[in-house]
Parts: C-alpha cells; sequence; structure tokens
C-alpha cells in the first residue's frame, strides 16, 4: 500500500499537515516539497483557514532531507532531481517565512538540518522535553542550509558557529531559552494542546500568542547545558578562523582539563575541513544578509557541493556516515592547513549564466 508521505487533516478553522514518513524520521523528499508549497499557497487566501499546523508521525518531527536518496541520485549522475530537491525546499523555507497567516510547528522529536528550515522561520514553534534540535549538515560535508546561515547568525554570542561547526545537539528548553522556539510544553500536554488547536478560531498572530502562552511552561536549561558555557564558547568561537577557533579550545582544554572543551575540539577534528571553513564563513555572512539573501548563497554553495567539482566530500561523507557506515570518512582535503582559500571562495562564486541563482517566490 502507497505510504502518503505528508497528510491533511482538517480542523474547524485550520488545517494540520502531518510529515509521515517516520521509519525514516521524516525525512524530506522533493515531492513532500511541491505538495507542502502548493497546499500552503491555496490555502495563504482561502477565508475558511485561518491558521496551519505542521507536525510530524513518530519520534521524530523531521531528521531534514533525505540525503541518502540524494547521495543515490548523483551517484546516477542525475544532478538536476537534486538541484530541483534543494531549490523546493529553500523556495518552500521563504514562503513560510512571509506567510501571512499563523504557522504552528510542534518540534515533538528530533528536528534537524532541513527539519528545522521548515519550522525555525514560521511565526510559532513549540518545543517539548523529547525535542534534539542539530544542524548537523557539516559532519556529512556540507554547510547548514534552508536558511540555517541566517537563523544560527542570529543566535546569542557565537552560539550559532558552534552549533553550526560541530553539530551538537539542543534539547527544548535549550532551544526556548536561546529564541529557536517560541513557547515550550511537556510531550504529554501536546494533545491537549492539539485539541484545542483543532477548535481554535485565530486569524490573529496575537491570537495565537496567548493561545500557546496559557500552555506554555517555563523551561530551564540542565547544569550541562552549552548554555551555561556561553563565556568559554564565545571566547573560542569568536576568532576569525577555524584554525584559530581549534587552537583557542585546544588551549583552553590544555589549561582547565574541562571535557566540553576536549569533546569540541575532537568534534572539530573529526569534521570535513572544507565544509568547516565554508560553513563559518557563510554563518558570519549571514549576520548581514537577509534570509532572501542567505538562501540564495546557500542554494549557489549547495549546488557545487553536489557538483563535485571543488570536492567530493558530501557524498563521502553520505556514504561513510549514512550509507556504508564505516568510519571515518576520507575527506578532501585532509586537514584544514591544506585548504587553500581560493578552494573556500569558489563555494561563495556568484551564479553565471549556465547557473542561475534561486528563484524565490516573491520574485516569481
Amino acid at each position: 500500500m502507497l505510504q502518503i508521505a505528508v497528510l491533511v487533516e482538517k480542523g474547524t478553522n485550520s488545517r494540520v499537515l502531518i510529515l509521515n514518513r517516520p521509519h525514516v524520521l521524516n525525512a524530506l523528499t522533493t515531492p513532500m516539497g511541491h505538495r507542502l508549497a502548493k497546499l500552503y499557497e491555496s490555502w495563504a487566501n482561502d477565508p475558511v483557514v485561518d491558521f496551519i499546523v505542521l507536525k510530524g508521525n513518530g519520534r521524530a518531527f523531521c531528521a531534514g532531507g533525505d540525503v541518502v536518496r540524494l547521495y543515490r541520485l548523483i551517484n546516477e549522475g542525475k544532478i538536476e532531481e537534486c538541484k530541483d530537491c534543494f531549490r523546493t525546499f529553500y523556495s518552500f523555507v521563504f514562503l513560510l517565512s512571509t506567510y501571512l497567516k499563523p504557522h504552528v510547528a510542534i518540534l515533538d522529536g528530533i528536528t534537524m538540518g532541513g527539519g528545522a528550515g521548515i519550522s525555525v522561520h514560521g511565526s510559532f514553534r513549540i518545543a517539548t522535553d523529547k525535542t534534539v534540535f542539530a544542524t548537523p549538515e557539516v559532519l556529512i560535508g556540507l554547510h547548514p542550509d534552508a536558511g540555517a546561515s541566517y537563523y544560527l547568525s542570529r543566535l546569542p554570542g557565537c552560539l550559532g558557529e558552534y552549533l553550526g561547526l560541530t553539530g551538537d545537539m539542543l534539547s527544548g528548553e535549550e532551544m526556548l531559552a536561546c529564541g529557536l522556539a517560541t513557547h515550550y510544553s511537556p510531550n504529554a500536554s501536546i494533545p491537549l494542546i492539539e485539541e484545542q488547536l483543532g477548535k481554535l478560531a485565530a486569524k490573529d498572530f496575537s491570537v495565537m500568542e496567548t493561545f500557546l502562552t496559557s500552555f506554555g511552561q517555563t523551561a530551564n536549561p540542565s547544569e550541562r547545558s552549552v548554555l551555561h558555557r556561553m563565556n568559554t564558547l564565545n571566547k573560542c568561537f569568536g576568532h576569525a578562523t577555524v584554525e584559530e577557533i581549534v587552537d583557542s579550545l585546544e588551549s583552553e582544554a590544555a589549561r582547565t582539563k574541562d571535557d566540553w572543551c576536549i569533546s569540541t575540539v575532537r568534534k572539530l577534528r573529526e569534521a570535513p575541513p572544507l565544509s568547516l571553513k565554508v560553513s563559518l564563513r557563510s554563518i558570519r555572512e549571514g549576520r548581514f544578509r537577509t534570509l532572501e539573501q542567505c538562501l540564495d548563497r546557500e542554494y549557489r554553495m549547495t549546488l557545487r557541493a553536489i557538483s563535485r567539482q571543488i570536492s567530493n566530500d558530501f557524498c563521502e561523507g553520505v556514504r561513510a556516515r549514512l550509507v556504508d557506515k564505516c568510519f571515518p570518512p576520507k575527506w578532501y582535503p585532509p586537514c584544514l592547513e591544506q585548504v587553500p582559500e581560493d578552494m573556500v571562495d569558489a563555494y561563495f562564486a556568484l551564479p553565471d549564466a549556465y547557473e542561475p541563482g534561486l528563484e524565490l517566490p516573491s520574485k516569481l
């Protein structure tokens, strides 16, 4: 029996969309992106639909794009199909960010990569005690995308650089504390919230805010949270280059014998050097760009990553970590010292006549 990857439920004044690929943590495919965009566009001016709720089936909201499927398409030479996937979801992210009706994403479970992209840019995000957030793209030879260079760069201090370069995870409590989530509710309260949302009339954002706040709870990150290490984090990740960040962390680790510093150095040493440099520059540039500009740049960067003309790190990362699962991947270049600046620059080159930039909904 064919599984429908995006289910729709009708509320009295709302529509509920359910990402429905639980066996792969609701990983996103191109048809899912097309369906989401078509539905959102059809409801934008529908007077019957006051607001939209987006959630996932199973233990994940959404673990991101289905990169294993993309890896196989690349190996089959179907690059245009890969481009269509990224084009579809980056455009949907922009559509979501400009949506004029309240949008409630229920992040009850794993929320990573593209899953963050299709939720964080919306107006309301409910995190729970089951939420696990991360932007782990660098670990497979890519870069934080789907608008991540925009929202990571706007987190407190250098938290965005830390999350983007290490792929480290945040809890629901931490998401609320740093602003990635707008509200927090225990997992046990979600069924009641969904039931009441089904009866709610909330055309105005203020009405939805009041409603969600009535169910929301305060949430304090645990004592081990990275948010309690912001002084050290800012000191180390505030440096201009990846090499300086690693040196600073190593010095701090040698001086304090701190487990967090030691594990963070290890994560950076295991990550693809080229992706680290590309990702740091992307997040830093994101601070001074609009979301539209960030998405356009990320799209160009992604096309370079999947083309394999600069490096094969993306395919190698997916192969080693997700397909063959034979650690460690063989990165190229193999170390930070061997990554030339012109190699990094190539990811940020402007589009040419043969490869036009990303067309977002506002331009259509």
